[in-house]
């Protein structure tokens, strides 16, 4: 059997992020690896030139900007049927030594283990609350409507788990940011739900594992660094909008009963207007980081 092992990872000009995700693998399993970059439309060069100089790299043109989880099934159609795993990771992030063997052990140990994730960092070190319960309708609007004015309100915490303590154990979802996937699993329930653009398509997945019967596994002694959103941060106005919706597709798919239509009117239109709210939040944030910078260079321009 051929011991290689998939990585798959879906890039929209990551830049130097990409380099950093290649160099640290090697470090992350004593396995031979084939990398499969799912490229969404990159314009900054950087997976051309990494497939270049990786040689377990290649790279996959998707035809377009199909969004992340439509981008992960492409890639993994293109892996031998017959692998046991598969990993999906986002391409800014840099692996812990070890980290894939400690999550293939793991796998060992949970042998309806179809999701495993690590514990992941964020870049200043902290740790990133990466393994959660599903939302529920109530606990996902009062995440939504509280989780930024008040980080620390019952929903929220509830949803993030970040009071539990650092444990292997099953959970309800985990980030989607890095996954090792049994191939076996991944496929009986068709991958990623490719209506998801952007966001909520790792819940989704964890969802319908754990209603299919499988298990979704947080492996702490795995550890990666995550930069986070190095492309959503560049657009809001996109971005944000594409989270909102998915969002509302979640709740919707499991609430689509004719009886249901009035609470889905209503998450539409809730969702709608924090959309809205959002978006002109974080583009006066901007407007205002670049004033500052133009402000602080004036000023360090004069004596």
């Amino acid at each position: 059997m051929d011991s290689t092992l998939a990585v798959v990872t879906v890039t929209y000009s990551p830049g130097e992020h990409l380099e950093n995700f290649l160099a640290s693998l090697a470090d992350a399993t004593t396995l031979p690896t084939r990398v499969i970059m799912a490229d969404n439309g990159s314009t900054d060069g950087a997976p051309e030139a990494a497939a270049a100089a990786h040689p377990n790299a290649e790279l996959l043109h998707t035809g377009g900007n199909i969004g992340y989880g439509g981008a992960v099934n492409r890639a993994v159609a293109e892996v031998d049927p017959s692998a046991e795993f598969v990993v999906v990771a986002n391409p800014d992030v840099r692996w812990g030594r070890g980290s894939l063997d400690a999550l293939l052990a793991a796998a060992a140990r949970w042998p309806r283990a179809a999701a495993l994730g690590p514990l992941i960092h964020e870049p200043d070190g902290s740790i990133y609350p990466s393994a959660r319960t599903v939302p529920t309708l109530a606990g996902g609007v009062g995440h939504a409507l509280l989780g930024t004015v008040w980080p620390a309100n019952p929903w929220t915490r509830r949803y993030r788990q970040e009071n539990e303590e650092i444990s292997e154990r099953t959970v309800g979802w985990l980030s989607g940011s890095c996954l090792l996937l049994r191939r076996a699993a991944f496929d009986s329930i068709d991958g990623f739900d490719s209506r998801y653009f952007m966001y909520m398509e790792d819940v989704d997945l964890g969802d319908r594992l754990g209603r299919a019967g499988w298990q979704n596994v947080y492996v702490p002694s795995a550890e990666v660094t995550h930069a986070k959103g190095h492309a959503a941060g560049r657009h809001p106005e996109l971005m944000l909008p594409a989270h909102h919706e998915s969002a509302y597709r979640f709740q919707a798919d499991r609430h689509p009963h004719p009886w249901q239509a009035p609470l889905r009117w209503a998450l539409r239109g809730g969702l709608a207007v924090r959309s809205r709210i959002a978006v002109a939040a974080a583009v006066r944030a901007r407007k205002d980081d670049k004033a500052g910078e133009l402000s602080g260079h004036d000023t360090q321009g004069k004596s």
